[in-house]
């Protein structure tokens, strides 16, 4: 014999608003009369007026009514259920009792972030400059997409309007993001778009980054790309097309136009392609000058700042790789600095990266795009920055660029060609 079994249904545990009919049957010298007693019974306990929840809340948390005049992110709706229950009981063959509930339940937004003010020295240069509006235009017009304004990156003034002279200061930087505009990962610090399939790639793309190359008539390029996990290269063979092109239209050869050839120096900012070794190997080998790939903080904050896919472990073996396959090419990260580390997370990362033979360090102030992303948790100062700049650099680092507004390429070809410079003074000295 079975048991037939029914659903345990959940009701929720708030105070609700009860209303409750009462239907009672009089038999009445063999006819019937019917009365109808209706009682609505409140709550059991007062309900919170709205002006004094918003106090209560203002007394526990460092919040602006600013948080409550706005309205909750579009992840988090309203939500209303109505629960009915109908229940019968029989107390007599002439009486019968009838009680219907009826609860409207709002889900709570969540608590907003603190957002720490900026401090003073977080101040970047106006994107006003002739050069950044050069560069602008002819992005748009060949339909690229640049990490510098997809991330939203402070410096884009800066390094897309380069400085007076002809040294190397002089040097305009702009980091061109291939393989679109949209990643397949969602890490919780980056301002980047996601999705699980994004468009599939534009096989014209090398030939569009040499012809705005050309046009710029830059010497040092940075590469970038979202990652792809739907491709399955993971966009590698794309990547060292990309560098190639760059490559031959510095040399000549690539019919881009826009002015007198000279040598086009390429960085290239990879994903960590999952770890795959073999996808590393081609963009490695294809002929760069610098890969990068940042490992971004600290290894015990990788979990909460990185996608689930990403790894410390992961991002060093990618980096150590580089150096196997192309002993030539300057090996690059970037770490970001105000997401909760400490000086001895700091310093076991530059000890790892140092195993492993990586050139080239940068420490960064990480900043909130977003209400929705990882909040800042400490404004390092600028002396806090020249002193990790200082110990790396005693670590045996070639490079080191440390400060607020750091970022992976930022103002990259000043650096890269300071530090040549500074080798081939070394050269002189010694030779």
């Amino acid at each position: 014999m079975f048991r037939k079994a029914f659903p345990i249904r959940q009701l929720s545990t708030k105070p609700a608003v009860v209303e409750v009919t009462r239907t009672t049957t009089i038999s009445v010298g063999g006819g019937t009369q019917q009365q109808q007693h209706q009682q609505q019974q409140v709550q059991q306990r007062p309900t919170t007026s709205r002006l004094g929840a918003l106090r209560a809340q203002l007394a526990q948390e460092a919040i602006t009514l600013q948080d409550f005049a706005l309205p909750p992110p579009p992840t988090h709706e309203e939500e209303e259920e109505t629960i009915e229950n109908n229940a019968t009981i029989a107390t007599s063959s002439s009486s019968t009792t009838t009680t219907t509930t009826k609860i409207k339940r709002r889900m709570a937004p969540p608590r907003p972030a603190k957002i720490l003010p900026k401090p003073s020295w977080l101040k970047a240069q106006p994107a006003t400059s002739e050069n950044y509006l050069s560069l602008r235009s002819t992005v748009r017009e060949l339909g690229l997409a640049t990490v510098c304004e997809e991330a939203k990156c402070p410096n884009i003034g800066e390094c897309w309007g380069g400085s007076d002279g002809d040294g190397p200061d002089s040097t305009a930087t702009a980091t061109i993001m291939i393989m679109g505009d949209t990643c397949t990962r969602g890490c919780s610090f980056c301002a980047v778009k996601t999705s699980r399939k994004p468009p599939p790639l534009d096989p014209n793309e090398p030939n569009k980054v040499a012809t705005a190359v050309g046009k710029w008539g830059l010497d040092y390029v940075v590469l970038t790309s979202v990652d792809r996990d739907d491709l399955d290269d993971q966009g590698s063979g794309h990547f060292r097309n990309v560098v190639q092109a760059l490559k031959r239209q510095g040399s000549g050869d690539g019919g881009g136009g826009g002015g007198e050839d000279k040598e086009i120096l390429v960085e290239a900012l990879t994903p960590d392609f999952r770890g795959d070794l073999n996808l590393v190997t081609q963009v490695a080998t294809s002929g760069l000058d610098v890969y990068a790939h940042n490992i971004e903080t600290v290894e015990r904050l990788q979990r909460r700042v990185r996608d689930r896919r990403a790894g410390y472990q992961q991002s060093l073996s990618v980096l150590e790789h580089v150096k196997i396959v192309n002993p030539n090419v300057l090996s690059k990260t970037s770490v970001m600095l105000g997401l909760g580390e400490n000086d001895d997370d700091i310093r076991q990362l530059l000890s790892d990266l140092r195993n492993i033979d990586v050139d080239v360090v940068t420490f960064g102030q990480y900043l909130q795009p977003s209400r929705r992303h990882l909040p800042v948790k400490e404004y390092v100062t600028p002396q806090k920055f020249d002193e990790w700049k200082a110990e790396a650099e005693d670590m045996g680092f070639k490079y080191v660029a440390s400060g607020p507004l750091v970022r992976s390429s930022y103002k990259a070809g000043e650096f890269y060609l300071k530090n040549l410079l500074r080798e081939r003074e070394r050269e002189l000295v010694y030779a």
